[in-house]
Parts: structure tokens; sequence; C-alpha cells
């Protein structure tokens, strides 16, 4: 079984920054797509960002200049960068790993509390 580990959220003034990072450990043989989603309270799960085995990256229009996605394939770890944060990104940030097999399969993190408040 996959389990994914997250660290880094926490309370953030607007303007500051965060990394957030997701391991995943178990029984893998390789991972595909990686990515970041968010959820606020009444709100949809949304896609933040993804990255791909190859590092192809992709972001939602909100994120895009100040959140950066990147992986490291050695250590099953993906990570996202985030500046110049504001009051609307705080949500539950949850990362998903698409792990390979017979069928892939998706994983999901327990969801880690990001809140930007003064």
């Amino acid at each position: 079984q996959v389990q994914l580990v997250e660290s880094g959220g926490g309370l953030v003034q607007p303007g500051g920054s965060l990394r957030l990072s997701c391991t995943a450990s178990g029984s893998i043989v390789s991972t595909y797509t990686m990515g970041w989603y968010r959820q606020a309270p009444d709100k949809q799960r949304e896609l933040v960002a993804s990255i791909t085995r190859d590092a192809s990256t992709n972001y939602a229009d909100s994120v895009k200049g100040r959140f950066t996605i990147s992986r490291d394939n050695a250590k099953n770890t993906v990570y996202l960068q985030m500046n110049s944060l504001n009051p609307e990104d705080t949500a539950t940030y949850y990362c998903l790993v698409v792990v390979a097999g017979t069928i892939p399969k998706n994983y999901w993190s327990q969801g880690t509390q990001v809140t930007v408040s003064s």
C-alpha cells in the first residue's frame, strides 16, 4: 500500500511564501503524474498544478507566475513553491500521485492547511 506524507503548510501573511512537499512511500515501482489540488470550504476541489514524470507542468490560471511545481523522481517527492500568497489561496492542499501498476492508481494525501491572513 502507498502512503503520502505532506509537510509545509501553515499560517502566512499576504505576500509571503510557503513550500509544500509530499513524499510517497510503500509499494512503488514508479510514479506517473503528480499534482497539487486545493479545496476551500463550500468549494469544489480544484487542480492547482501538475507535473509529469518528464517534468512537463501545468498550472491553474490563478496561480501562474506565483507557484512552481517540481519533483524528485528518485525520492518520489513532489513540491509546490508558493510565492506572493493572497487570502484567496487559503485552502486545504492535497497532493495526488499516480502510481504505476497493472492498473495505474491514484493516491491522495491527507491534506495540509494553508491560511493566508494578516
